[in-house]
């Protein structure tokens, strides 16, 4: 086997174990009640945001990808309301964390960086949600308020419990030291 056909399936075979820890995530999110029928807290998302801080938006994206794909499938959503939210919100957090990530590593945490994702995944939807399903403004401006704050609060615990996990497995490989020597 050529060497770069072995890193080939070790990339992959790292974004399906990452992909398995964010569905399982998610998962284990969908059993503990939520406070309001529409707030997750997006521990799925401390997965994404270790992996692009260790491997780059191409593996965050992917693992993105893969999760909302498959939890859709898994809990009968695919191509509902639910999905489409997800899908929307999944990229564009993933995206502008990658943005963050590679523009502004000197400046921002996992932590920062977590919140920049909280944000576009809740802009996002809300917007998605305006222009697809909803198409009056006053329920959304009603919701905004209270979804920002709680997804600064969510964005900070997921940004910690990444930066905890990057440290933990900072002595791993080269990449993941230098991933976890930024948050110091």
């Amino acid at each position: 086997m050529q060497k770069a056909e072995w890193m080939q399936s070790r990339d992959r075979l790292r974004i399906a174990i990452l992909a398995a820890y964010a569905i399982g995530l998610h998962g284990l999110e969908r059993m503990i009640p939520a406070p309001l029928p529409w707030l997750r807290f997006g521990l799925a998302n401390i997965i994404t945001l270790t992996a692009l801080m260790l491997y780059g938006l191409r593996v965050a994206l992917t693992i993105t990808l893969i999760r909302v794909l498959l939890v859709s499938l898994l809990t009968g959503s695919f191509l509902g309301p639910g999905f489409v939210l997800s899908l929307g919100g999944g990229v564009a957090s993933t995206l502008l964390m990658g943005l963050a990530s590679a523009l502004l590593s000197s400046l921002f945490s996992a932590v920062g960086i977590s919140l920049i994702g909280s944000m576009a995944h809740n802009l996002t939807q809300l917007t998605l949600a305006y222009l697809l399903f909803i198409r009056r403004m006053e329920p959304i401006l009603f919701v905004t308020p209270l979804i920002l704050l709680l997804g600064i609060i969510t964005g900070m615990v997921n940004g910690m419990a990444s930066g905890l996990l990057l440290k933990k497995l900072k002595g791993d490989s080269p990449e993941v030291k230098a991933a976890a020597g930024r948050e110091s």
